[in-house]
Formats: C-alpha cells, sequence, structure tokens
C-alpha cells in the first residue's frame, strides 16, 4: 500500500497516501498520513528525510497551531506539509490510538511512547525513508514526541517540541502544588464530544452536548456516572484516575508524562524547545531545558514568546496587547514554517549553522509600553526580545520583597511583633480564576492577561466590577510606586508561613503588575503575570500526604511560574494571596478528604504570618536588561 502507485497526486511536486495503517507491538493499528516527494504528480524513489507529527486532533484537521503572521485561519496540515516537501522531506501526520481513524482505546499520554517507537520504527524501514527521523507539533504533539524519545528509538534525529512534551505532569500540566489542573476536565468532554462525532456516534454526542458543563463544574469532584463524561466512559475512567491519584507514586513515573525520570536514556539529540509565557508548559519547558543539557552533548535551543499557548504569532493574550514585536515571525525567524524548515535542514541535513548556535536562547520580555488601550481596545503593555546563551541567565539577582500586615510589599523585614492575617476560606465560594496560563478551558475558562476585576466573562464571578482585591478570603500586598524600571527576568515563588484550623487547605499566590490610573484605565490596570498554589498535605513530600496538626505552624513554597516583565517606574507590584483560583485548580473542601472523592467541604480559618521570625516573602530573579 506504501509503494508509489498507491501514493495520490496532490499537487505536481507531492503525492500523499491517506489511511496507512501501522501496524503497533500489541496489534492495534494506527492511522497514518504520509506525503511525498513528487515529479508530475508521481511519488520520487529516492529516499529523504522524514518529519512526523502523531496527534489526538486528526490527522486531516486542521492545526491551529499553524497560524503565521497576517493570517485570519491556520493553514491546513496540506499545506504545511507541502512547505516542507517541497524542500525534500517526507512528511507524515498521525492519529494517535484510539483518535479518529486509529484503532484502540484512548488512555490521554500513556500509550504515546510504545506507539511512538513502534511507529518511528516502520518508517526508518520504509524505502522513502533515508533513516533520520525529525518530530514536531503543539501541545499534545509535543508530549507524543516526548514520549517517544524517552525510549530512545534509533533513528530519531531532532525534535522541536513546541509548549510541551511533559518533564513531570505531577507538578506541571495535570497536578500543580498538590492540586489538580481543572482544563483537564474540560479537555476530555469537548475531545469525548469529538471522538462521538468522528465514530458517527450521533447518540453519544447528543448525550455529550444535552448536559450543562458550567452546572457540572459547580457538582465537582465528579465520580463514575456522576458526570458529563458518564456518555465517554473511557473519558471519564482516565480523568477520574488523574483526578485521584494524588500523592507522587509510581503512576506519575510512567513514560509519558514523566521525561525527568528518563533525560539519561534519551538519545544526544537536538532539540528546540518553545513556549510562551502564559503557555501552561512553562515549567515543563524549563525543566526539560535542564534536564536535557546536564550531559553538555545535546544541541539546545529555546524560544519564550509572551502569548498564550501556541498563539506564537499574535500580539495579544486576553486583554492585553505586547506589540508588534511579539510574535515569533518576523522577529525570531521569518516565519514558524521556515524557523522549523531551518532546524530541520540543519539537524536532518547538515546544512548551516546559524546564530542559534552562538545565541540559543530567545526570550521575550514583556512591558515597556505606553499603558494606553489601543485600537482593539486592549492594555498596550509592549516588550521586546532579547538573547542569551544560557538559562537561567548568568547575571540575575534573587530580589525579595516581604508582606507586612497593613498590605505593604516591602524590601524591608517586618517589625519582630506585626501580628498575622486571617481570612475564612470558604470552599462554596472560591476565588475566581481571572485569565493565566490556561488553555483547553472553553467553555469554562480562558487564559491571558486581564485586569483582575470581576466580569461577566470569568466563571464564577459575582460581583462585577470590583477588583478581586476587594474580597475578605484575598489579602493584597502592594509595593509603593517604582521609582526605576524594575526587569523581574527568571523564577518566582512565595516563601509562607501560614497555618489553618481544617486537616487540610491550599494557599494560593498571584504576582500582578499595577498599571496607575490613566484616562484610559481611571483605576488602572492589575495585570495578573503568573500564579502558583501549594496544598499543604504535601507540606513534608509529594510523595505522601500527611493531614495539618491542629496548631501547626507551616512554612510552605509556593512556586509561580518563571515570566519576564518590565514593571515601569511608577508602576507597582502586588502580589494576593488567597486559598483557591477556580476553575483553573479544583478546589480544596478542607475536611481532608481524598482528592476526588469527598462529597462535605468545611469552611477553614487560615492564617498568614508576617513577623520578623516568621518574615513571609515574594522571590524572584531580577536583572539589567538596558
Amino acid at each position: 500500500m506504501t509503494d508509489r502507485q498507491a501514493f495520490q497526486p496532490v499537487t505536481d511536486e507531492m503525492a500523499l497516501c491517506r489511511d496507512v495503517m501501522v501496524t503497533m507491538r500489541d496489534g492495534v493499528r494506527l492511522a497514518t498520513d504520509i506525503y511525498r516527494p513528487a515529479r508530475e504528480g508521481r511519488a520520487l524513489d529516492r529516499p529523504a528525510p522524514v518529519i512526523i507529527e502523531r496527534t489526538p486532533y486528526g490527522k486531516a484537521m486542521t492545526s491551529r497551531a499553524e497560524l503565521e503572521v497576517g493570517m485570519s485561519e491556520p493553514m491546513e496540515r496540506a499545506t504545511v506539509a507541502e512547505h516542507f516537501v517541497r524542500h525534500g522531506y517526507v512528511v507524515v501526520y498521525q492519529d494517535c490510538r484510539g483518535r479518529y481513524s486509529s484503532e484502540g482505546n484512548f488512555v490521554k499520554y500513556l500509550s504515546e511512547g510504545p506507539d511512538g517507537y513502534d511507529t518511528l520504527a516502520w518508517i526508518a524501514a520504509q524505502p522513502w525513508c533515508n533513516g533520520r527521523i525529525g518530530t514536531m507539533g503543539l501541545s499534545y504533539a509535543a508530549h507524543t514526541q516526548m514520549a517517544a524519545a524517552c525510549l530512545a528509538p534509533p533513528a530519531l534525529a531532532t525534535m522541536i517540541l513546541d509548549s510541551g512534551g511533559f518533564s513531570n505532569a505531577f507538578t506541571c500540566g495535570i497536578r500543580q502544588g498538590g492540586a489538580f489542573e481543572l482544563k483537564q476536565a474540560t479537555w476530555a468532554y469537548r475531545e469525548a464530544r469529538e471522538r462521538a462525532i468522528a465514530a458517527g456516534d450521533e447518540l453519544a454526542r447528543k448525550a455529550i452536548e444535552a448536559e450543562n458543563l458550567h452546572r457540572w463544574f459547580s457538582k465537582m469532584p465528579w465520580s463514575e456516572g456522576r458526570s458529563p463524561l458518564r456518555w465517554a466512559p473511557e473519558y471519564e475512567a482516565y480523568l477520574l484516575e488523574q483526578w485521584r491519584h494524588e500523592s507522587f507514586d509510581a503512576f506519575w513515573q510512567q513514560v509519558g508524562i514523566h521525561a525527568a525520570g528518563f533525560y539519561d536514556a534519551i538519545l544526544n539529540i537536538p532539540i528546540a524547545l518553545i513556549s510562551s509565557w502564559f503557555d501552561v508548559y512553562v515549567p515543563t519547558t524549563f525543566e526539560n531545558l535542564a534536564g536535557l543539557a546536564r550531559n553538555g552533548k545535546r544541541p539546545l535551543a529555546l524560544v519564550m514568546g509572551a502569548g498564550l499557548h501556541g498563539d506564537r504569532n499574535l500580539t495579544f493574550a486576553g486583554d492585553v496587547d505586547f506589540g508588534p514585536n511579539a510574535p515569533l515571525g518576523g522577529n525570531v525567524s521569518a516565519s514558524w514554517l521556515e524557523f522549523r524548515r531551518r532546524w530541520f535542514d540543519r539537524w536532518l541535513k547538515g546544512g548551516p549553522g546559524d546564530d542559534l548556535d552562538n545565541e540559543p536562547i530567545r526570550l521575550f520580555v514583556m512591558g515597556g509600553g505606553t499603558g494606553t488601550k489601543n485600537a482593539e481596545g486592549r492594555l498596550d503593555h509592549g516588550g521586546r526580545w532579547i538573547r542569551a546563551q544560557e538559562w537561567p541567565l548568568p547575571d540575575v539577582e534573587e530580589l525579595s520583597y516581604y508582606l507586612h500586615r497593613e498590605g505593604r510589599l516591602s524590601k524591608s523585614l517586618p517589625a519582630p511583633d506585626d501580628p498575622p492575617l486571617s481570612y475564612d476560606f470558604d470552599p462554596a465560594d472560591p476565588v475566581p480564576t481571572i485569565g493565566g496560563a490556561l488553555t483547553s478551558g472553553q467553555p469554562i475558562f480562558a487564559g491571558g492577561g486581564f485586569d483582575q476585576r470581576e466580569d461577566e466573562r470569568f466563571f464564577g464571578c459575582r460581583n462585577f466590577g470590583l477588583p478581586l482585591s476587594a474580597r475578605l478570603d484575598v489579602l493584597s500586598f502592594e509595593t509603593e510606586p517604582l521609582v526605576n524600571d524594575l526587569t523581574v527576568l527568571g523564577k518566582v515563588a512565595v516563601e509562607l508561613w501560614a497555618a489553618t484550623d481544617a486537616p487540610d487547605t491550599d494557599f494560593t499566590a498571584k504576582l500582578i503588575d499595577v498599571h496607575p490610573p490613566s484616562a484610559d484605565y481611571p483605576t488602572g490596570f492589575a495585570l495578573n503575570l503568573t500564579d502558583g498554589i501549594f496544598r499543604c498535605r504535601f507540606r513534608h513530600s509529594f510523595e505522601r500526604a500527611e493531614l495539618v496538626r491542629p496548631g501547626e505552624i507551616m512554612r510552605l513554597r509556593i512556586e509561580l511560574f518563571a515570566t519576564a516583565n518590565l514593571f515601569r517606574a511608577g508602576h507597582r507590584l502586588r502580589l494576593d494571596i488567597s486559598s483557591s483560583n477556580f476553575p483553573k485548580f479544583d478546589v480544596n473542601p478542607n475536611t481532608g478528604e481524598p482528592a476526588g472523592f469527598g462529597r462535605s467541604r468545611q469552611a477553614a480559618r487560615n492564617t498568614v504570618f508576617l513577623d520578623e521570625m516568621r518574615p513571609s516573602r515574594l522571590i524572584m530573579d531580577k536583572i539589567d536588561t538596558n
């Protein structure tokens, strides 16, 4: 089926063989489309390097990642394939197990290692492959790349990991700080519906569509048969398994979700890592960079843009615009297609080197804009690209701001006798999520930068127009207006001395750039930059949950995503501390019951200490980028 006659002409220069069923080690067959160079519509016999993308989103469906600057709609996969085929590559797209035209049952993430390995082995044995294979793809298609790489397929020669490739899904991607990321629930609902459509199961599609997902989000945690996924049992099963595995055990160390356990097994191949500051995989990207670099043998490159997950060629994220310098296309490379083509030419064909060889790090530093409202109604926050040879940048300095009772954020230590602040956290009234590093949340939530003010656009908001800082369960701490510009570039964390009267609770932290009042924004604009969460039962170890003892004072570290932002003179830094961020994360019921099981909940009196002996503080990397 894969000889020259089986390939049908798409253009004079490209032929396609669609739905080749490639057999995996367990007999399951995966549907695969193969695009080959052709002359007058006939596939050429000569072997060539191969580029593959393995996706759960439909190998014949358009990928949202294929949007270049100036385009209103992304390119079709055939158009992308044609670009690479014209430059001498064979391009392969494959449906993941249990998705679209492929056989088998879908269990999210956990089949991608063996299936990827077997697919690459099959490709390498074909007469049209010269034995060198490169991989590409966004998000889940990055996870599929890294999963296969962990098993070291011999023909794998290079990867472009685009916004994914789990370093450790327990700490980023499925869970964070012990909490469960509810994008997994919205993704499962949406993709279960797509699966029903692809399978022609009209009854299942109608049943899934009849469920009111907004109302189901107020009835969490879900359980077997008590969820909007009851019409798609395999999706419900894997989701509940992820939700309920709350400790870092063997489940989280499997191929496909824990590359950190396999870095030394991955071949010493060149790898490009792509992400952005409002992407959900910021820690994944930097952890992969560090883990893959530790043997000093792999050529690596990193590109960190400004925007949302995969939106590398847009100028905005949410209500905030970063200006014409923000897209990858026209700034880092002529286009996203050309970035990848040059990378593959370099490492699959032995092509010429480029400036990535000497300065392999590209970072977009947000901030520096006018602070006015642009023609599209977004805040002009601005930004610019910088280059570096290594990460972390060698000249960063650690900067600490301490939390003070009166709401100040200051470099000075608090007084010895400063009293703590307490608030009541009611799981029935969680703090609503307003933007952030989010994806796959529709129709419940969306990511990006927003004024931290309640709005009818955001799930769970009730007090429209009021800032989140008006809530009694949100502790806000602000600096005085900055006298000089400050660039934060790197890690962000909060060291919190805290207590609770509940057996368990969460603490959250959010870093905000407060633009001063202006004609366009008379009350200012509180721009969220990064946030984090920590579940107290894991204060000693993620391997073992331990409930909080009565009267226990805890020293917690909340890891926020790294960021890069220029705080202009006149702006303020703000840190919000609370105990929920819903629906980004599941809400802690404060009862100590295992994750995903409890149906009861209780209010918790949570306390943050602010004295000299227990100085809660914000910790950041700063740098001089002038």
